[in-house]
């Protein structure tokens, strides 16, 4: 037998680097396009979903004097509706 390169056993893990490069060789443009829109989509629709939602309920939210006020509940509808976005844009140039 001679000196064979064996590039990879079946059962061996492969290189992150490879495997990587390997999904980005996968990754088509429909499949980008439909991600990122489907993530911005997700997060405006958060974001106006959110709002409508707090303005509605308000008045309820102030009577019961909970811990977290308004302020917190827009933060984080923000926060979330942001990440979403952000995630989408991410998805369309990465």
């Amino acid at each position: 037998m001679g000196k064979e390169e064996i590039k990879y056993l079946p059962d061996a893990p492969v290189p992150l680097k490879k495997a990587l490069a390997e999904d980005r060789e996968e990754d088509c443009l429909p499949c980008r396009a439909i991600g990122s829109a489907a993530f911005i989509g997700l997060g405006i629709y958060t974001l106006f979903s959110g709002r409508s939602q707090l303005r509605v309920q308000e008045a309820a939210i102030l009577k019961s004097g909970t811990r977290w006020g308004i302020g917190a509940r827009r933060l984080g509808i923000h926060g979330i509706a942001a990440t979403l976005v952000g995630l989408g844009i991410y998805r369309m140039v990465m």
